[in-house]
């Protein structure tokens, strides 16, 4: 791709000032020397396939989405990669030479790419991963653990026909178990993800029972605020490897920035630390 003299890229969301990528691509685009500039962008729903339309010829090379566009944006791309269509939504967005738009999703690719830098010893295929949660994160950290040959999903949520439909979705390798009895299946995980937003700040706890987590259990949380939740904090105690929620947002936004300013980041401590 033939980059702009000044190539621009951003993030559209509603609301937005709370955003973090513009900081880490800023953080980035500095670190190398690069011309260039991420913006936020708050647009509305109405607005969103005319301000689509128009940043190309302003002289964006792509943009980030963010809630609540990731599936409405769906509609207004040419093409879709695979794995955005699996998940069902588009949070990385590329405007090509030739006028079209290109519309991918790298919420998987963060989310595997943080567990393997988190916890080197985690091994896909050591057993079954209990996944918490059944909304929009859950559909891309299913994705991409399936994809690395996790064996086994015990999947569970509040509402149990949201799992069902991602059962559906994802085919006979994803077991759906009743949220009150999510803590019964913590002895079998070799893996644990909490995608909800239970346990964030200002949130509710989350409350599932955590007596049978193995300290051969690996456990992650997608929430970041705050950085140690409750739920990481015992799985530590109980000497679990544990990792936060922080590395998938820096590493999902790694292929976006590559495309969109030709140069692959490091996600490293500074990078983390840059954004914080």
């Amino acid at each position: 791709m033939t980059l702009p003299s000044i190539p621009l890229a951003g993030v559209i969301g509603n609301p937005i000032a709370h955003s973090k990528s513009p900081r880490l691509h800023g953080f980035w685009l500095n670190k190398y020397g690069l011309t260039g500039h991420y913006i936020p962008l708050e647009v509305a729903t109405d607005d969103l396939e005319a301000v689509l339309r128009a940043m190309p010829k302003m002289g964006f090379v792509g943009t980030n989405v963010t809630l609540p566009h990731k599936e409405r944006v769906m509609q207004f791309v040419d093409s879709v990669t695979d794995r955005a269509t699996l998940i069902g939504a588009v949070n990385t967005i590329i405007f090509r030479n030739d006028g079209t738009i290109l519309g991918d999703n790298t919420d998987g690719y963060g989310f595997i790419e943080n567990l393997r830098q988190g916890a080197p010893a985690w091994n896909a295929s050591a057993g079954a991963a209990v996944v918490l949660g059944a909304g929009g994160a859950a559909r891309a950290v299913v994705a991409s653990l399936l994809d690395a040959g996790v064996p086994e999903i015990l999947l569970t949520n509040r509402t149990r026909a949201r799992a069902e439909k991602l059962r559906e979705d994802f085919g006979a390798r994803v077991k759906v178990v009743e949220w009150v009895q999510a803590g019964n299946v913590l002895d079998q995980a070799a893996t644990l993800v909490n995608t909800t937003s239970l346990g964030m700040t200002g949130k509710p706890d989350l409350r599932v029972p955590l007596d049978g987590l193995r300290k051969e259990t690996v456990v992650t949380d997608l929430v970041y605020t705050p950085m140690q939740t409750q739920l990481l904090a015992v799985a530590a105690e109980k000497g679990c490897a544990t990792v936060d929620g922080l590395g998938m947002l820096l590493h999902q936004a790694v292929p976006g920035f590559e495309r969109w300013f030709g140069r692959r980041p490091t996600v490293d401590e500074e990078a983390r630390r840059a954004v914080l």
